[in-house]
């Protein structure tokens, strides 16, 4: 990790028995304001049924579900995700979207029982810089729907709150913070700055900060430096709400703030598939296609998808109906990797709307188990090789001040692409299995001009024999989505039928045995079982080559020749 980013969160913890002194809060500057000077737009959809379930006394965050607690913020058997989720106020949005006098007097009371219990007292969650950051966004986006028509007294403590929470944060930030999550309080700092009277200090603190972190962040090719899909959507989002702000309260936009959206609009439609969501790499999920979509108009992105991101690591191949995105790059560093994942090479493929191969994504908050949300950051979890079932990047779980990251990781990653009258061929390689096993993963996928013909050969060469790889066992996994029926072919390799009623034949040569086994797909946040191809075999002296070929049949073939069925229940 890098050393200042270290020294930020170690300098962070031991400022905490400062900051939870009884009069820490009180000291700070409040506002007697009564009614903020602008407000920010807020699109953004919520759940309604979400909202209504709210009302009807059901708390439901990160996958736990609390009924008719008799004080919200008081509840024991709330989990620390849960009161994170809670503490953040995004159910505000739910509120909204179910509308109504109800549910605009349950956000209202809410919100005036955590500033009489956290108002004046520093606690955690509720005064981590990330959820205060959360909560003064949406505290000032949600104000028109629940706080204009409150109580003067109600609006004056709201403000005055919002204002100390701003202090603090100005006081506090980077906070030991970086990557998306920096850029998220920073969000919530310009936000407040703008709308509260006297919170010009606040603002020019939160500007001054996203124009040092902006060029860090973002890289040459529009890419955000985490390589998470998930994160880059979230990260454009929060700039496209800041440029609104300043928009809104007449204030002049940064440079840098511009650059960074008109940059990262083209690299997102890249991760986006044909349904409009989102490729499942380093701790994503698919994601709603509208709401991608929602992004990239606010960011007026009308620019084509990028077919090559180099500085970030991902290629995307796309002929006919036919999309393969590739993760081609080297994880990212220390410091930036907590959504990291071992998947280097893997791939994704997708046929019109239709996702055919997919990675494992990963759980929704509270959605899964520790182990569950370590499994699917392993190699084994996605659509790629491995070897000797290790990982090709070593993964550390939760470590003080360092959180999840990767002990090492690939040091090189190669591409090549080649695109001839329509067609493409990729040409990659990575080394991360070069340190325990002194060998190279090697990598080539061809796509088609006309799409219905992917093709991709997995080598594996050895480079250091003493290092002992001869004899390993290596597996080629295929990670069908859960709309996707695989049955054997009598003649020989595997059927995959799409539910619209479309089939591919995958055929291999080179491996020792292929078969169908159970997998499970996060991709919407819970778990789903589906199904997974595996090829396995063993190096020789000489390593190993296996060759592949998924080929779209012809409409009446896909209804032949099954000698039995699998699918995804």
């Amino acid at each position: 990790m890098p050393r200042g980013l270290l020294l930020g969160r170690i300098a962070y913890r031991l400022r905490r028995p400062l900051l939870a002194l009884p009069f820490s809060v009180r000291l700070l500057p409040g506002c007697r304001a009564a009614q903020p000077l602008t407000l920010p737009p807020d699109p953004w959809p919520g759940d309604a049924a979400q909202g209504a379930a709210l009302v009807e006394g059901r708390f439901r965050f990160s996958g736990q579900t609390i009924l008719n607690p008799h004080s919200v913020w008081r509840t024991p058997e709330a989990g620390k995700d849960w009161l994170t989720e809670l503490h953040g106020f995004a159910w505000l949005r739910d509120l909204r979207a179910c509308n109504g006098d109800a549910a605009r007097r349950l956000a209202r009371t809410l919100t005036a029982e955590w500033i009489e219990a956290y108002g004046s007292r520093w606690s955690e969650p509720a005064w981590d810089p990330l959820v205060i950051g959360r909560r003064l966004s949406h505290w000032m986006g949600q104000y028109d729907f629940f706080a204009s028509s409150g109580e003067i007294e109600f609006r004056q403590a709201m403000l005055d709150s919002a204002a100390r929470q701003a202090a603090k944060l100005a006081r506090v930030l980077p906070a030991g913070l970086s990557g998306a999550d920096l850029i998220l309080a920073l969000r919530g700092l310009a936000i407040a700055g703008a709308c509260l009277p006297g919170g010009e200090r606040w603002l020019s603190r939160a500007m001054e900060l996203l124009t040092q972190e902006l060029p860090q962040q973002i890289l040459a090719d529009g890419g955000h430096c985490e390589r998470s899909p998930t994160r880059h959507l979230g990260v454009l989002r929060d700039l496209v709400d800041i440029k609104s702000m300043l928009h809104a309260a007449g204030r002049e936009l940064p440079t840098e703030l511009q650059v960074a959206i008109e940059s990262m609009g083209p690299t997102l439609r890249l991760f986006q598939h044909g349904d409009g969501g989102l490729t499942l790499f380093n701790g994503s999920q698919a994601e709603e296609g509208f709401k991608v979509d929602m992004v990239l108009r606010r960011a007026n992105a009308r620019r084509k998808p990028r077919l090559s991101a180099p500085q970030s690591g991902f290629q995307r191949i796309q002929a006919g109906r036919s999309l393969v995105i590739v993760d081609a790059g080297v994880p990212a560093p220390p410091g930036l990797d907590r959504c990291a994942h071992a998947g280097t090479l893997s791939m994704e493929f997708s046929v019109g709307r239709e996702r055919l191969v997919v990675n494992c994504g990963a759980p929704g908050p509270g959605t899964a188990g520790a182990s569950w949300q370590q499994a699917v950051r392993a190699t084994a979890a996605h659509s790629t090789l491995t070897l000797a079932e290790t990982n090709s990047a070593a993964l550390a779980t939760r470590r003080r001040f360092l959180g999840p990251s990767l002990l090492h990781r690939p040091e090189i990653v190669q591409c090549r692409r080649e695109e001839v009258e329509g067609s493409t061929l990729l040409e990659m390689l990575h080394d991360g299995y070069r340190l325990p096993y002194g060998a190279i993963h090697h990598r080539r996928l061809y796509l088609s001009a006309e799409g219905d013909d992917l093709r991709g050969e997995d080598k594996v060469e050895i480079r250091d024999p003493a290092q002992g790889a001869a004899g390993l066992p290596y597996t080629i996994r295929f990670h069908l989505h859960p709309g996707v029926k695989a049955s054997f072919l009598s003649g020989g390799g595997v059927l995959l039928r799409l539910p619209k009623g479309g089939g591919w034949r995958l055929r291999a040569a080179g491996a020792e045995e292929l078969t169908l086994e159970e997998s499970i797909y996060f991709g919407e946040g819970d778990p789903r079982r589906t199904t997974q191809l595996v090829l396995r075999g063993t190096l020789d002296k000489e390593g190993a080559q296996v060759k592949w070929a998924f080929r779209r049949e012809a409409p009446n073939a896909s209804s032949r020749g099954a000698a039995g069925d699998t699918s995804a229940s």
